[in-house]
């Protein structure tokens, strides 16, 4: 994120599979900017993510939807093959692609499981919900382990993250395409309401400018194809939403 950003993009599932995408998403992000641990708060920050991720995982059967999207996207891709104009070699370069991360993901270990059973993780995974309760005096081996040189935890940071590569592959390849579905066409609030229709779409992406006089942001509901988006200022007490709000909006 940049101080001279003037637009931001908020994203809202229609969907409980796009919902737990976008949280493992995140998690990932966080984890691949977290991923130097050279200090007690950074590797806190580190084991908390992971933590969180190992939750998601546990919750849902993700693998097989993302299986499942994976052929799907593949299938879309050959129709856009009869597409006038349609760039035949990209298309082949993207199928190739969906079809080595399917069969990536297909082969791997059941996911989360290797950080799951991870010794350190495990041991820190279980304070973490103690207030306070990571402190050197409750996990010594922590502690230790954080005294040991950069290198060696670097590396077994990559083994932790090297073990989600084909989860993060074909999350990455799949949310990509969703997101390429639909360009952002202009809209209007009124009154800080907006609603429509999102037949078929898995995902809402609304692209607002930054306007320091009046800061807004989305407050999104909806399911499947109907939704309605409502405006609410930054500042309850005090702030303004325009009469007539304009942002960009993608239904993909």
């Amino acid at each position: 994120m940049s101080d001279a950003t003037s637009s931001i993009i908020f994203e809202h599932p229609l969907n409980e599979k796009m919902r737990s995408w976008l949280r493992i998403e995140s998690s990932l992000q966080q984890l691949e900017k977290q991923r130097c641990l050279d200090s007690q708060s950074s590797s806190l920050a580190f084991f908390r993510t992971i933590a969180e991720l190992i939750e998601i995982l546990e919750r849902g059967e993700v693998r097989s939807e993302l299986l499942k999207e994976l052929e799907r996207q593949q299938t879309k891709l050959k129709h856009w093959l009869s597409a006038p104009n349609a760039d035949a070699a990209m298309i082949h370069t993207l199928t190739e692609q969906l079809k080595e991360r399917s069969i990536a993901l297909s082969q791997a270990p059941r996911l989360g499981h290797s950080i799951k059973e991870d010794r350190m993780i495990n041991m820190v995974r279980q304070r973490l919900s103690i207030p306070g309760g990571c402190c050197s005096f409750d996990l010594p081996t922590l502690h230790l382990w954080l005294h040991l040189p950069q290198s060696s935890r670097d590396q077994t940071v990559k083994l932790w993250l090297d073990s989600l590569a084909p989860l993060q592959r074909a999350l990455e390849s799949i949310l990509g395409l969703i997101r390429q579905t639909a360009p952002f066409t202009p809209r209007i609030a009124h009154n800080g309401f907006f609603q429509g229709n999102a037949d078929e779409a898995d995902l809402l992406r609304l692209k607002l400018d930054i306007d320091i006089n009046s800061l807004a942001y989305p407050q999104v509901s909806g399911y499947k194809t109907r939704f309605a988006i409502r405006f609410l200022p930054m500042d309850s007490e005090h702030g303004i939403v325009p009469a007539n709000l304009s942002f960009e909006l993608a239904c993909c």
